[in-house]
């Protein structure tokens, strides 16, 4: 079948496996360009590893530290003559060319919420790593069945208090919007925290500190996003930022959990950057394209490969902030950055948009995420799905 891109809102429900395949490899290329790791974790477990940060973090892990990885997804496989979605062919992909190395590379396919899905982790890194020495925690998802209860949670993205009124980007009809959304009740707070929270981050460490397969000096990292002010309404002050300060405070908690091990758990706080999951974000898009055409012309615009490059190549310390984050964003939060940012907000517009941003390069990586725009990739050929 000839694939092609079929966008539906903020999600392209196809994707290529020979574009998916080829992106992997070019981020591998561009790790191989770069200085070994040296002395970095040898045995890693990444839990939300199919794309965005966590597939990177794999990449980097396996081609940067030359380290062994497990990597733990929830993907649609190819069934019926469909295509698998984009993230099941990243790691088909980072799995072969890894092994191809030498190096152990497996993938769990699963509800990594899941207790049955943690138990046969467990039991891979028994039998293929021995104990891991570092566990990246970088789950995105809309939902969360709490393993304990049965009962399931749908986060949302919405702010808190207060009607929040703002501008926005619809990314098919590439106009720009003035939006508004009501503001969260109770329960979608709790849900929201309950999704992407630290509670299952705890649960991960909680059980494999009990099955004995973590290593002396063990460190365990998560995920997160703080963003300018033009932002906060709808994210650090909004359901996801009260959910996000759950996960800095499970941070504290599993360090200390870990302090018999020498270990320790921090938070990375990362750069805006295109992902699956930052296009739901109301937004988000627009602030994106905005700051990107910013820091490209700065010469200092990273993309996930780069930000995670840099997170391991310093040894997880780079500019730490007085709450002990790890502040992988001082780039996008420079005050020549973003006083630029508000300067284009303000005056951003339909009209305008491209002239102001770089809202092509935006919608470009949108569609590399799904295999879709990458060089050197016939688009035209008959593709065997199974």
């Amino acid at each position: 079948m000839i694939i092609r891109p079929k966008i539906r809102g903020f999600i392209c429900i196809t994707a290529h496996p020979e574009g998916c395949e080829k992106n992997i490899l070019e981020q591998i290329n561009y790790i191989k360009s770069q200085d070994e790791i040296s002395d970095s974790p040898k045995k890693i477990l990444v839990i939300g590893s199919s794309t965005g940060y966590g597939l990177a973090s794999r990449i980097v892990a396996s081609f940067g530290c030359k380290a062994d990885t497990i990597g733990v997804y929830f993907e649609r496989p190819e069934v019926d003559g469909k295509p698998a979605s984009a993230g099941f062919y990243n790691a088909r992909a980072l799995d072969k060319f890894s092994q191809a190395e030498g190096r152990v590379s497996e993938s769990i396919n699963g509800d990594a919420f899941s207790d049955e899905i943690k138990q046969i982790t467990i039991e891979q890194i028994q039998k293929n790593l021995g104990k891991v020495d570092c566990i990246i925690y970088s789950l995105a998802s809309p939902r969360r069945t709490d393993p304990l209860s049965g009962e399931t949670y749908k986060s949302v993205l919405k702010p808190i208090g207060t009607v929040f009124s703002g501008k926005t980007v619809n990314t098919d009809t590439e106009q720009v919007l003035e939006i508004s959304i009501d503001p969260a009740t109770e329960e979608e707070i709790e849900a929201t925290q309950k999704v992407m929270g630290g509670e299952d981050w705890e649960r991960w460490i909680d059980q494999l500190l009990a099955a004995n397969v973590l290593a002396k000096n063990v460190r365990t990292y998560a995920y997160s996003y703080i963003g300018p002010e033009v932002t906060w309404p709808i994210y650090a002050h909004g359901t996801i930022g009260k959910a996000k300060d759950h996960l800095e405070q499970s941070a504290k908690v599993i360090h200390n959990k870990l302090k018999n091990l020498g270990g320790e758990a921090a938070i990375s706080v990362n750069k805006a950057v295109v992902t699956q999951a930052s296009s739901a974000i109301p937004v988000v898009p627009l602030y994106n394209s905005v700051l990107f055409k910013i820091m490209k012309q700065k010469e200092i615009h990273e993309g996930c490969i780069e930000q995670i490059y840099r997170l391991f190549s310093s040894h997880f310390n780079a500019n730490r902030d007085e709450r002990g984050r790890i502040r992988l964003d001082n780039l996008e939060m420079r005050d020549d950055v973003q006083r630029e940012v508000k300067e284009i907000w303000s005056e951003i517009s339909t009209e305008n948009l491209r002239e102001l941003s770089d809202f092509e390069g935006y919608k470009n990586e949108f569609l590399r995420l799904f295999g879709f725009g990458i060089t050197g990739v016939d688009y035209e050929r008959d593709i065997k799905i199974l």
